[in-house]
């Protein structure tokens, strides 16, 4: 009996050393680096989310984290689904509101769905590591997170619920006539199989310009000039159904959102896919609304894909001299940090490497409200062997390559006969609706912390001010003279140029407190005492901008000796920081 006494204690005794855990506990084997260990919401990130679950996750991270994560509708979309917003900050240091500011949006093109993942495990990461990783830690202490994962749900309802193609729908759900004959949403995509892909069909014909790559012979490839083909193409999955000879011509929503901004908007005929003006769409109204309502956005990342970018504006030409050298030298600083920290993505000019884009939204931020933005295009063929491929970027043969060799064919429908109506024999197949633009499970979750990575790297640079000397210097008659030194520890300044040009945002304010001031003025050289006196409300000295990795002098003249001071810097982008004497 003794000996079984004793095991029960010896026992006991295990258990209750066990019991003074560390973070690895509960996990089997060791935490892999990089990763929060025992998250309180836990997700896998191989998978894309619909609407319920990413409202589940939302309410999840609230819940698990009220001291850092609040959850709340930044409004109704086209078809009444919330917005929502994620704020996310240490809410026991300062207040949040008053914190500089960093929004993040994903998905306004429907079938640009990772963006959604990527804000989401932003999200996820930071409420997750608060606890673990003082980088963190601080970084939610300084500054605050606007996250909203999906800024297009209905359409991406759609796409992840409907037959769709990988490059549609594009925008949102309203119903347009494409083909003039006074129906709307009459002649859209049929699939005919029933498989939940709308893949492409194909037509065998003596007088046909296409052939099967004799590699791949899920590929199509255009025959030479000097040879025949065999195939002819006929598009996508689809049924004349208001007979007009034509099919797909009518689709859910051929508009753009991202043509809807009030910076350079240009009508629809200009630009294919602006509606009636700027704004016309709830879902943009909703955005500018939430962050004309948050002056302290100091910078911002829109997610799409693909391609793998770092992309800035200008959308267009005209606007290049908007986007000045010292707002360009801010740019180039993380673009060139975020081509390094995500293999090959690069960094490009929009209008310059690109195309033109008029009424985009980055531009509304930069140019309407003095954010610096930038908006990534997720995805790119040279993650899928690590290497740049030699047929270009678009047209390569390395999709088809990935899919038989990594994923045993699941990228592809395979070809197959089927009776159209109106074509006859014909075979159908060809790239899943989330294949080409969308990352296969296994990339996902690396390809969201690397691109979360560059965006902590822009919030990290957002102004962090400190009011770092105050100095007294007894003057005759009674008077005190008192010069304050307040620096900004980042790359970002407190106003761009482009905002410091037109007037975006108020200036910053330095404001001396428990003092009688007489005099106040900005010092602007110590060395041989010239100063600009302030002859309006001395007190409060208005700074137009706090330079990235720069400071300013400011000095008063008090009546009396100096004793128990309080200079008090206000700035909407820079949030408000003190000092006492």
């Amino acid at each position: 009996m003794k000996k079984y006494i004793s095991l029960f204690l010896l026992s006991c005794s295990l258990s209750s050393f066990g019991q003074d855990k560390t973070p690895n506990d509960d996990l089997t084997g060791l935490r892999a680096i990089g990763t929060p260990a025992n998250p309180k919401v836990k997700i896998s990130w191989n998978h894309y989310n619909d609407y319920a679950m990413i409202t589940k996750f939302c309410q999840d991270l609230a819940k698990a984290y009220p001291d850092l994560v609040k959850l709340e509708s930044m409004g109704k979309s086209t078809q009444g689904r919330d917005m929502w917003v994620l704020t996310i900050s240490d809410t026991k240091t300062g207040n949040v509101n008053r914190k500089p500011g960093f929004y993040i949006d994903g998905n306004i093109h429907s079938n640009e769905i990772q963006g959604t993942e990527v804000a989401l495990y932003t999200a996820w990461y930071l409420a997750e590591s608060y606890n673990s990783l003082p980088f963190i830690k601080q970084l939610l202490q300084d500054k605050v997170f606007y996250i909203t994962p999906t800024i297009n749900p209905d359409a991406r309802e759609d796409f992840l619920k409907n037959p769709n193609t990988a490059n549609s729908p594009r925008s949102g759900m309203l119903a347009f006539d494409d083909d003039g004959d006074g129906l709307a949403d009459e002649d859209k995509f049929d699939d005919l199989d029933g498989d939940g892909n709308i893949v492409m069909m194909r037509r065998k014909s003596p007088n046909g310009r296409w052939k099967v790559d004799c590699d791949n012979p899920q590929r199509m490839i255009p025959a030479k000039p000097d040879e025949r083909g065999e195939y002819e193409m006929l598009g996508y999955e689809g049924i004349d159904n208001d007979g007009d000879g034509a099919v797909n011509e009518d689709l859910i929503g051929y508009y753009d959102p991202n043509r809807d901004w009030g910076w350079n908007w240009q009508p629809d005929y200009i630009q294919r896919g602006a509606l009636y003006h700027p704004g016309t769409l709830a879902e943009t109204r909703n955005i500018k609304n939430f962050v004309m309502a948050h002056p302290n956005i100091a910078g911002a990342q829109s997610y799409h894909n693909n391609g793998g970018m770092f992309l800035r504006g200008p959308g267009a030409e005209e606007d290049a001299g908007f986007y000045t050298a010292q707002d360009g030298a801010v740019y180039d600083y993380f673009g060139k940090i975020g081509e390094k920290i995500n293999p090959g993505y690069k960094y490009f000019v929009i209008y310059k490497d690109l195309y033109t884009v008029y009424g985009g939204e980055i531009d509304w931020l930069a140019l309407g409200r003095g954010v610096f933005t930038f908006s990534t295009e997720l995805f790119t063929s040279y993650k899928l062997f690590n290497k740049t491929s030699d047929e270009g970027r678009f047209q390569n043969n390395d999709f088809d390559e990935f899919s038989r060799q990594l994923l045993f064919n699941d990228g592809y429908v395979a070809w197959k006969p089927f009776k159209h109506p109106q074509y006859g024999d014909i075979e159908i197949g060809g790239p899943k609706k989330n294949y080409l633009r969308n990352h296969p499970g296994f990339m996902l979750e690396e390809d969201a912390h690397r691109n979360m990575a560059f965006t902590i790297l822009h919030a990290s640079q957002m102004p962090k001010l400190e009011v770092s000397e105050i100095k007294q210097k007894a003057l005759a008659g009674g008077f005190t003279e008192i010069t304050a030194t307040v620096i900004n520890t980042k790359v970002i300044p407190t106003h761009s140029a482009h905002d410091l040009k037109y007037k975006i945002e108020r200036p910053d304010y330095i404001t001396l407190k428990n003092a009688t001031v007489v005099a106040g003025m900005v010092v602007e050289n110590e060395d041989s005492n010239q100063t600009k006196e302030q002859k309006f409300t001395p007190q409060t000295i208005e700074v137009p901008n706090i330079s990235g990795m720069g400071a300013v002098k400011v000095r008063w003249i008090i009546k009396g000796k100096a004793d128990k001071l309080l200079v008090e810097v206000d700035s909407q982008k820079g949030g408000i920081v003190s000092k006492t004497l």
